[in-house]
């Protein structure tokens, strides 16, 4: 899961309603058959019809990475070239800004194509004949920008992938990383609302892949784009995706967030696809942390000894208007109430007790929420205590079981 995931606006960009595609050459005729809950097996032998796609709803946010993912023929490319219906759908609503894909003509549908959505193919679709900065500015060219403007943002983007100084050469001349981040560039550089990634990093050597992953995830922070991202593989899914899709048999089997997909499998097939995933490489400390219930806020050594004794613990963690401040224990504040129960309660009273971050990824918090006597203070960029952590609570999530309520 990307470590710094952005906030996306919750406004619908796209919309998918009740979409169904059956591959053949009569589908109309056969719908009837997809409708009565006919299998894929079924209706191929019966009618020589595939089944791509049956019953697909979801919306996308705008500005959110939507990443669709499923075994080979679950459906998933077929889907993503839906969006810019490079294929139409069988039966169904296509929906972009509030606007009917499936109702434009020719003419506003090429120019959808041009200028709402680039593509990102997982072999690069770069033309060997033309060089980097010309390929780059390609999209360009064909909505008939001059060859002086979209020079120029072709070499803006090249510098935004890391590709500066290689305008000149061809794409044999580059190494696969370099090629896909001549894609990319391609992509943005039409500035097109939505970006569609289809596998446009499984044809990397892992390592430049996560490269790749990691030079989206710094370009989505800057450029806020909505990304509808394809992928056979979970660990680049959580790894990128803001919400994911899970699609089996041209089906969707679930979708939600993350960390919902990895915690809260919604079947076997689901199941089968986060079993061997590293949860505490993909999951961070907010996603799993438990409220904060053993919070003091009272301001006198007495009222503090009160609200410690509601508490299940024999420890509190003391927060005052400049957030959290450490961990007070009942003894310490019985020692000071038999001295002085009206004295104020302040820092001094507490023990030291580092707080984590609750985007902290699990991994790097695993040894302290291990070495520590207490569950630890789980606090947000402000300071405030949003959550704590406990040793039980790792053993939980990285012991594959499903976490309690918090």
């Amino acid at each position: 899961m990307a470590e710094a995931k952005m906030n996306t606006e919750q406004t619908a960009l796209i919309k998918i309603e009740g979409l169904y595609k059956l591959f053949g050459n009569n589908p109309k005729k056969f719908m009837p058959l997809v409708h009565a809950g006919k299998s894929k097996d079924e209706i191929l032998a019966e009618t020589g019809h595939t089944l791509g796609l049956k019953d697909i709803n979801l919306t996308i946010n705008k500005g959110e990475i939507f990443v669709i993912m499923g075994l080979s023929g679950s459906g998933k490319s077929t889907l993503i070239r839906h969006f810019n219906r490079l294929i139409d759908p069988t039966e169904g609503v296509i929906e972009v800004e509030g606007t009917d894909v499936m109702k434009l003509p020719q003419k506003e549908l090429e120019q959808f194509r041009r200028h709402k959505m680039s593509m990102v193919f997982q072999r690069f679709g770069l033309l060997p004949h033309k060089s980097v900065i010309d390929n780059v500015a390609y999209g360009l060219a064909i909505q008939g920008v001059s060859k002086s403007e979209s020079g120029a943002k072709a070499k803006e983007w090249l510098k935004a992938v890391g590709l500066a100084g290689y305008e000149d050469q061809y794409p044999a001349q580059l190494s696969g990383g370099q090629q896909q981040r001549v894609g990319l560039a391609r992509a943005l550089c039409t500035d097109a609302e939505i970006l569609l990634m289809d596998e446009a990093f499984s044809a990397l050597d892992p390592l430049i892949r996560s490269e790749m992953q990691d030079q989206l995830i710094e370009l989505q922070e800057q450029l806020h784009k909505t990304i509808i991202f394809i992928t056979h593989d979970l660990d680049e899914a959580l790894r990128i995706g803001d919400r994911i899709a899970i699609l089996k048999d041209g089906e969707m089997v679930q979708q939600g967030e993350p960390e919902d997909i990895l915690l809260h499998p919604a079947d076997d097939y689901v199941e089968a696809f986060v079993r061997d995933v590293n949860r505490a490489r993909a999951l961070t400390v907010e996603t799993v942390m438990k409220d904060p219930i053993c919070r003091i806020t009272a301001s006198t050594i007495e009222d503090a000894l009160k609200q410690m004794r509601g508490f299940k613990e024999d420890y509190g963690y003391y927060v005052n208007d400049e957030g959290y401040q450490g961990v007070v224990t009942e003894k310490k504040l019985q020692a000071a109430y038999d001295k002085d129960r009206q004295a104020a309660l302040t820092a001094e009273h507490c023990e030291a007790l580092d707080a984590i971050s609750q985007d902290a990824v699990l991994e790097t918090v695993i040894p302290d929420t291990l070495n520590s006597e207490y569950s630890l203070p789980v606090v947000d960029d402000e300071g405030e205590m949003t959550g704590q952590l406990s040793r039980s609570t790792l053993a939980e999530v990285l012991g594959n079981e499903e976490p309690r309520s918090r």
